[in-house]
């Protein structure tokens, strides 16, 4: 298993070759920096063999969270890192106080939306065309509960 940690600025630059490898269109270094300066934000890593292998972005705002972002290195995907990483955005939001966790995900990105729904996450809504080539976003969401810490 991983070590999960807070995001570093230092990290920036294995985070956003996996970003670019993930995600073309996906999020710049200030955008990340912007996180990580946020008091609403948490952003972490985490690391295999001493390199960045995944990262994920969550905010909160009273009692609901959002998954910003999130991604695997593409060489270590079906490793169980992302489950890892939902797993700490689950606990995580509990522990400040929301008890709804947003995301959004791409209709094409099968592994993710059956991770998430893995995890008890529920098709919420749709946004056509939202990402780039007219791939639609799937908003998703879970109702927190205690019994949701250490449920997978």
């Amino acid at each position: 298993m991983s070590c999960i940690r807070p995001m570093y600025e230092a990290d920036l630059d294995q985070v956003l070759a996996i970003e670019q490898a993930c995600f073309p269109r996906g999020w710049n270094r200030s955008h990340f920096q912007a996180e990580l300066a946020s008091e609403r934000a948490s952003c972490v890593v985490t690391e295999q063999d001493g390199r960045v292998a995944g990262y994920l972005c969550l905010t909160v705002l009273l009692d609901e969270a959002e998954i910003l972002d999130v991604a695997v290195d593409p060489a270590l995907q079906g490793r169980g890192i992302g489950a890892q990483l939902v797993q700490w955005a689950c606990e995580e939001a509990i522990q400040r106080g929301a008890r709804l966790l947003l995301l959004e995900v791409r209709a094409t990105s099968q592994p993710a939306i059956a991770l998430y729904e893995r995890f008890g996450f529920q098709r919420s809504g749709l946004r056509k065309a939202y990402y780039e080539d007219n791939i639609d976003a799937i908003l998703m969401d879970k109702k927190l509960m205690e019994e949701d810490v250490d449920a997978v």
